[in-house]
């Protein structure tokens, strides 16, 4: 019997180790990651966000999802990532989604609160796990943008916990969303992260805007048409640490699937002037891209052999 998405919460904390929640935009994407997790033997949650929602349709998302769920016969969960109001969110519900994301985190504290609850309150009828956010991440990603960081306040955490009954807690530490990360030293705000697990020990914690944007992908895209000059991500080591020995449970991966498979499009296109056959390059980024989802799960995210 497959295990769920609640008993992978509870056995993260047993054995300090998180979820990644990979993106996908496309059959070949969601492939990958399957084959990643395959490799490693590992869970993991495949995130849609609004707009690859939109791109894809929301029917064909759910008929990939089951398609690959029962093919590689796989613990993985499909998850809203980022939704940005009760309406798609319930359309998440209703599709059949085992968790949405309610993403109030630009509403005032109160208003957050009031939209979360109500999303809680519904998501739960149907047996759906509900991530919220609270606090601010820098960057630009999809369709969410914020100029900067807001760091979470451990004290507004417990209440907000308390108030609207979310089951996970996404943070903000200071990871940011997309390619370009940080200017300066790269660090994460571990003290805050302590904190906000003192004052809300029992609940499973989330970091978004964590990819490690991986230097070859970027040097590849660069080397071959592409211009990402300072894209950089967040040290893997740090991600670990997170993983292992914190309350973070859950990890979210997007910028780093495009990459790498910009990257791999690129060199073999630049490569392969003749080749107009998309099948020779996909095939080759969906064995990239496994290769990368299930290097991150044995070494940063502490989770194969999980199933």
């Amino acid at each position: 019997m497959m295990k769920t998405l609640k008993y992978y919460f509870k056995d993260c904390k047993k054995n300090g180790y998180c979820l990644g929640a990979y993106n996908f935009i496309n059959m070949e994407t969601l492939k990958a990651i399957c084959e990643g997790c395959k490799k490693s033997q590992s869970p993991a949650l495949v995130s849609v966000s609004e707009g690859a929602l939109s791109y894809m349709g929301e029917n064909f998302v759910k008929s990939l999802f089951d398609s690959a769920k029962k093919t590689y016969k796989l613990p993985i969960f499909l998850h809203l990532d980022h939704g940005k109001s009760y309406e798609v969110c319930k359309k998440a519900v209703d599709l059949g989604f085992d968790s949405v994301m309610i993403d109030g985190s630009s509403l005032s504290f109160e208003d957050n609160i009031k939209l979360t609850k109500k999303v809680v309150s519904y998501a739960h009828k149907k047996g759906v796990f509900v991530e919220a956010e609270l606090g601010v991440l820098a960057g630009v990603e999809d369709t969410v943008s914020a100029e900067k960081n807001i760091y979470t306040d451990p004290k507004s955490a417990e209440e907000f916990v308390e108030k609207t009954g979310c089951d996970t807690l996404a943070v903000a530490i200071g990871t940011s969303h997309g390619a370009y990360k940080f200017k300066g030293e790269q660090k994460l705000r571990f003290d805050i992260l302590k904190q906000i697990e003192k004052e809300i020990p029992s609940t499973p914690l989330v970091l978004h805007g964590a990819s490690s944007v991986p230097q070859k992908y970027v040097e590849t895209i660069n080397e071959y048409g592409g211009d990402m000059t300072g894209a950089v991500g967040i040290p893997e080591k740090f991600l670990a640490t997170a993983a292992s020995k914190h309350h973070i449970y859950k990890i979210n991966c997007d910028t780093d699937i495009r990459l790498a498979y910009m990257a791999t499009l690129r060199k073999h296109l630049k490569e392969n002037p003749k080749n107009f056959d998309i099948r020779k390059p996909n095939t080759l980024a969906i064995e990239e891209i496994a290769n990368m989802v299930a290097e991150k799960n044995k070494k940063v995210f502490k989770n194969s052999g999980r199933i």
